[in-house]
């Protein structure tokens, strides 16, 4: 019977690291995917939001701090480095934005326009 177990530890030993190596590519797929998903409803929705807060610049910067927030967030939990990078890039971006009257919003509207459309690019390549 000793000779049984002692052929069945290497198999045993094995299938577990053939078991874990899979499970790890599984998890970054799914972590990949799912920020694919939130990434994307992130941006969009920041930009509709901003988009009514021009007469509130306040408001405006308590909302592109979030977004860069739940941005990095998203960063932090993709697989993907292109995806990390880039989703950090953009949150850095929202951060470095100093809204404190109603000409910087609206300066801010279109430069989160203009960094989102390249964000977008850059997001689609990554997430195909």
């Amino acid at each position: 019977m000793r000779l049984v177990s002692s052929r069945f530890l290497p198999l045993a030993a094995f299938a577990a690291v053939v078991f874990a190596s899979g499970c790890s590519e599984i998890n970054a797929t799914v972590d990949k995917a799912q920020a694919c998903l939130e990434a994307p409803k992130i941006v969009s929705e920041t930009v509709a939001k901003i988009s009514g807060l021009v007469d509130d610049p306040a408001a405006m910067e308590k909302e592109l701090d979030n977004a860069a927030q739940k941005l990095g967030d998203v960063a932090d939990k993709a697989a993907n480095t292109t995806l990390k990078q880039a989703t950090d890039d953009l949150a850095a971006s929202l951060r470095r934005l100093d809204v404190n009257n109603v000409n910087e919003a609206v300066d801010a509207v279109q430069k989160v326009g203009n960094d989102t459309a390249a964000y977008l690019t850059k997001l689609k390549e990554a997430c195909s």
